[in-house]
C-alpha cells in the first residue's frame, strides 16, 4: 500500500510540475471570488461594515468549501478521464483493486491540494486583514471534514462509473455545500442542534471555527461527534462505490466509453 501511495504521489507531483498554471489559476480565482464578495458586502454595509469574528468564520467556511470542491471534482474527474482515455479497466484490474487505488490517489491529491488551500487562505487573510489561529489540534477536525468530503466524492464517483459524464451534477452539488460549510451550525440550539450534528462535515467545520476564529480549546465531545459523522459518510461513500463497481462490471461498462 505504501508503494502504491508513493507511486500516486509521484504521479500527482509530476502533473503539478508540468501544469503549474492550473494550480496558480485555482488559487487566484478562488481568492478573487471571495474578495469580490467581501468588497460587495462592505459596499452595501457602508462605513458601519464590521464583521470581526464573523468574517473569520466565513473565511474558514469558504476555504473548507474550496477544499471540498477540489475533492469532489478530482475523484469524479479522474474516473471520467480514465474512461475517456480507455485506461479505466486497467485500474480496476490492478492487484490492489480500484478502491485502494483511488484511496491512495485521493490521499496524494490531498497533499497537493492542501498547499493550494493554504495559498488561498493566506491571500484571503492578507486582503481582508483577518487574523486566524492555527493551533496544532485543528488537524483533528480537519481530518473529519476530509473524511466526509471523500465519502461524497466516492458517492459521486459511483455515479461517474455508471453514467460516465456527471459534470453538471457535481457543479450543482457544490452550492449546498457552500451554504452548509459557511453556516455556523455549531450555534444552533434545540432540535436544530441535533440536525447540525447529523449534517455532513458540519461538526468538523464547527470545531474548526471554534479553534481558528474564536480561539477556543478543543472540545473532545464535539470531536467524537465529528469523527463519527465523517466516518459514517466516508463508509457510505465507499459502500456506494463498491456497489457501483459491481454493477459496472456486471454490465461490462468498464472497457468502453
Amino acid at each position: 500500500m505504501f508503494e502504491l501511495f508513493l507511486a500516486e504521489l509521484r504521479r500527482q507531483w509530476i502533473q503539478f510540475r508540468r501544469y503549474p498554471i492550473e494550480a496558480i489559476a485555482d488559487i487566484f480565482v478562488y481568492a478573487s471570488v471571495f474578495y469580490g464578495l467581501f468588497l460587495s458586502s462592505r459596499y452595501i454595509a457602508g462605513s458601519a461594515f464590521q464583521l470581526g469574528e464573523r468574517l473569520d468564520s466565513i473565511i474558514i467556511g469558504y476555504v473548507l468549501w474550496t477544499l471540498v470542491t477540489f475533492i469532489l471534482q478530482n475523484l469524479a474527474g479522474e474516473l471520467q478521464q480514465e474512461a475517456q482515455t480507455g485506461t479505466l479497466e486497467q485500474v480496476f484490474l490492478s492487484q490492489y483493486g480500484a478502491i485502494k487505488v483511488f484511496l491512495m490517489r485521493t490521499l496524494a491529491d490531498l497533499l497537493i491540494q492542501t498547499l493550494e488551500i493554504l495559498g488561498i487562505l493566506l491571500i484571503i487573510m492578507a486582503i481582508t486583514g483577518s487574523r486566524l489561529n492555527f493551533p496544532p489540534t485543528l488537524l483533528l477536525p480537519f481530518v473529519t471534514v476530509v473524511l466526509g468530503a471523500n465519502g461524497f466524492a466516492f458517492a459521486m464517483g459511483s455515479l461517474a462509473l455508471l453514467f460516465k459524464r456527471i459534470q453538471q451534477l457535481i457543479a450543482l452539488s457544490e452550492f449546498p455545500f457552500l451554504f452548509l460549510l459557511t453556516t455556523p451550525t455549531e450555534t444552533w440550539t434545540g432540535p436544530a442542534k441535533i440536525l447540525a450534528q447529523l449534517l455532513p462535515m458540519s461538526p468538523g467545520a464547527g470545531l474548526l471555527r471554534d479553534l481558528m476564529a474564536r480561539g477556543e480549546s478543543l472540545n473532545l465531545t464535539k470531536l467524537g461527534i465529528a469523527v463519527m459523522n465523517g466516518a459514517v459518510y466516508f463508509t457510505i461513500g465507499l459502500l456506494l462505490f463498491h456497489l457501483a463497481e459491481r454493477a459496472a462490471k456486471r454490465r461490462g461498462m468498464l472497457s468502453g466509453y
